[in-house]
């Protein structure tokens, strides 16, 4: 296993979810040069600091027992993976702060490191959220791969924290410096919502949530199939983004009990204010999670699906398999998973691997929906 090295320390670090023989490292050259940089500043142990989308805990693994850390990010495996790494390295839960991106950080701050996330939108809102949380010459240095910088990054930096400068490359990976300065109040778009016709909601939608802006053709495809049923189902919204296929399930089938999950904490704030904006005190489990991981074995009778195909910049159909392999475990003999996903991925062989029985419901020229049967 390669190990992170930066000043501060030597670490062992894992992704989660975990694979055997992962083909990719939990740690990158931006994070090295963030640590490299930071060290270079020299900053008093007093010194608190936020580390924002660290995304398995390099930043604030290597930070821990240096300063007092707070990491906040929107990713329940991200979580995961920084309290093992903790663990891996020798050291407690208790040696820093994890604040979800769905809650405040509790500044103030000293300094803020920040992994410019995959969604603007996402570091919009934390660069917003900093009102309150940082004070005038507090340096927020973000970083990434130069593939994944996009200039709006260095735009937004320089409207809501102060004078940007962008350091120079080093493996291909940049930092940008941004000293904090005085600024107006700035009231965050965030969230955004929008109307879906069939059935008759109005989505809200935080910062981080895909497809933030309109119903993804996804799902849309696959709400005109959603079973229905006359018995009370015990059914799971699997991924659940904002809700919007477990809540239309819900409204059509009341004697349905739901859980909702998803690994964003962002989407599970969103899924909770509309399915309350929809169905009102009707009981409802919401968390955040890593996928069915934590559901009990024969537990579920119907398992709702549309599955991610990337995992940050990183493009794969391992998410979605870990979810098939979770919802059979969940489901009850006789228990179905109905999926929706685009034709080319093949979803329909691998369900064949794991299910008695696999069935089209529907096609699109583009999508699929299938149901597949324990």
């Amino acid at each position: 296993m390669p190990i992170f090295t930066t000043p501060f320390a030597a670490l062992e670090l894992i992704r989660q979810p975990e694979q055997a023989e992962e083909p990719l490292q939990a740690f990158d050259a931006a994070d090295e040069y963030l640590l490299n940089h930071l060290h270079s500043l020299a900053l008093p142990s007093s010194a608190r600091l936020l580390v924002l989308n660290d995304n398995f805990g390099a930043l604030a693994v290597s930070l821990a027992g240096y300063y007092q850390v707070t990491s906040s990010s929107d990713s329940y495996l991200g979580w995961q993976a920084l309290q093992h790494n903790l663990a891996r390295n020798g050291l407690t839960g208790d040696s820093l702060r994890f604040v979800p991106a769905s809650e405040k950080a509790g500044g103030p701050f000293d300094c803020v490191l920040l992994r410019v996330p995959k969604t603007l939108a996402l570091l919009e809102e934390q660069l917003i959220r900093l009102q309150g949380e940082i004070t005038p010459g507090t340096l927020v240095l973000a970083a990434a791969m130069l593939k994944h910088l996009p200039r709006a990054a260095g735009e937004l930096l320089t409207r809501y924290i102060g004078p940007m400068q962008a350091l120079l490359a080093v493996k291909k990976a940049r930092v940008l410096s941004a000293s904090a300065v005085s600024k107006a109040t700035v009231s965050s778009p965030y969230p955004s919502s929008y109307v879906l016709e069939q059935p008759a909601l109005t989505l809200l939608n935080h910062a981080n949530l895909f497809c933030r802006e309109g119903l993804d053709i996804g799902t849309r495809a696959f709400l005109p199939h959603l079973p229905r049923s006359l018995t009370p189902l015990r059914v799971a919204d699997l991924g659940c983004g904002n809700g919007v296929l477990g809540i239309s399930y819900a409204l059509s089938n009341p004697g349905a009990e739901l859980t909702l999950v998803d690994e964003s904490f962002m989407a599970v704030q969103s899924a909770a204010e509309n399915w309350r904006a929809a169905l009102g005190e009707r009981p409802v489990t919401i968390r955040a999670g890593d996928g069915l991981a934590e559901q009990a074995e024969d537990s579920l009778d119907l398992v709702l699906c549309n599955p991610p195909f990337h995992q940050q910049q990183v493009v794969g159909d391992f998410l979605a398999w870990r979810m098939f392999v979770q919802a059979k475990a969940a489901l009850v003999r006789g228990g179905e998973l109905w999926i929706v996903g685009n034709r080319h991925l093949g979803y329909h062989g691998k369900l064949k691997k794991l299910f008695r029985g696999v069935e089209q419901v529907a096609t699109t020229p583009k999508f699929v929906i299938l149901k597949a049967t324990k």
